[in-house]
């Protein structure tokens, strides 16, 4: 067993006191909080407290029945989380209900912060919403993950790498955040979990930074990875206890895919470089996860005004009727593969869809 031992060794992240309170400080640093210093001062204590005793779930209760220690003391946050992932998956095997299409945005920029100006991604995403809908007996949830730049508290926090010390280490939903003792709270992800439950359809509009994914999309990304062979059981694993996780993965682990089932699609584009390499890492993620390719239709990776000035890259999106087409065309073309696949059945060719760029 010695080979299951946790690996130490790196520099201290603690923080004095001095620090503390300085990090503290800097979310008030407006002089209109002048007037309540003694306040301030008072909640940097008892922040100091719960950082110095790690408080990171100072709110729990007993695991109960149906966990491998009935009597584990589980954070509150968590079970509540589970919970409602539970009540997604039920939603999603329901066949009397509607079709579930899950649309996401990967792009970070928003008119509402400093760019000042929409994505291309979200009108690409619009027009596919627009698409589905007169499909009808649709239900539709659209996910802007844009939000973490403009709105007020939003945030996906980094994934941890729990999986590469073990799997069962990483727990589904992942049970890393929130961390009240590190401040690292306003997680996003268990939402984003519970909508990723319910879809039948997903799909993935998306630009490319830097050859690759933008750093709002793959915060998602590398936080679902729960979703493939994660733990839904932290009391197994003595919550975060590494060795403990270790043994179990290596005693058998069925590394369970959460989220398999669900059909897909994909929208990538750029200006430049990298539709082509990221386009396929989001395929070959997908896949991964379990997903369903929703058909050849459905994956498109093109470039807008290729080469053309940033400043005009909304009316070469206007002009190229080719791609508008080729976004419908995946959107419905993921629409009928998720009804399909729902039903046990293969996603179908339709052959009925026109050509965008004919030969």
């Amino acid at each position: 067993m010695a080979d299951i031992e946790p690996r130490k060794g790196l520099p201290s992240v603690h923080l004095t006191e001095d620090q503390f309170r300085a990090r503290v400080r800097e979310r008030f640093v407006d002089p209109a909080f002048r007037t309540i210093d003694p306040e301030i001062d008072l909640v940097t204590r008892i922040a100091r407290d719960a950082y110095e005793e790690g408080r990171k779930s100072p709110n729990t209760r007993k695991a109960g029945a149906g966990y491998h220690d009935p009597d584990y003391e589980l954070s509150v946050e968590w079970i509540e989380a589970s919970a409602r992932i539970a009540a997604a998956a039920a939603k999603w095997r329901d066949e009397t209900l509607p079709t579930r299409i899950l649309l996401i945005s990967g792009s970070p920029r928003s008119d509402q912060t400093c760019p000042g100006e929409m994505s291309k991604s979200w009108r690409m995403l619009e027009l596919a919403k627009t698409t589905i809908a007169a499909a009808g007996n649709v239900e539709i949830d659209e996910l802007d993950l844009g939000r973490i730049t403009a709105e007020y508290g939003r945030s996906i926090h980094p994934c941890k790498g729990c999986v590469s010390t073990a799997m069962p280490l990483c727990h589904w939903p992942c049970s890393c955040y929130p961390n009240h003792s590190l401040g690292q709270v306003h997680d996003w992800m268990n939402e984003i979990y519970e909508r990723w439950t319910a879809a039948h359809g997903v799909m993935i509009v998306t630009p490319v930074h830097w050859y690759q994914a933008p750093s709002v999309l793959k915060l998602m990304i590398d936080r679902l990875v729960c979703a493939d062979g994660g733990n839904a059981d932290p009391t197994l694993t003595g919550g975060k206890d590494p060795k403990q996780a270790k043994k179990v993965e290596l005693d058998g682990w069925d590394y369970p895919k959460h989220l398999a089932g669900r059909a897909f699609s994909v929208v990538v584009h750029g200006d430049a470089e990298g539709v082509r390499a990221l386009t396929s890492a989001l395929f070959d993620w997908l896949t991964t996860l379990g997903l369903v390719a929703a058909g050849p239709q459905a994956v498109v990776g093109r470039y807008i005004g290729y080469m053309q000035p940033y400043a005009t890259s909304h009316a070469d999106l206007d002009r190229d009727e080719a791609l508008l087409l080729e976004v419908r065309n995946a959107a419905t073309t993921l629409l009928g593969a998720a009804r399909s696949v729902r039903h046990g059945e293969p996603p179908r060719h339709d052959a009925t869809l026109p050509d965008p760029r004919p030969k």
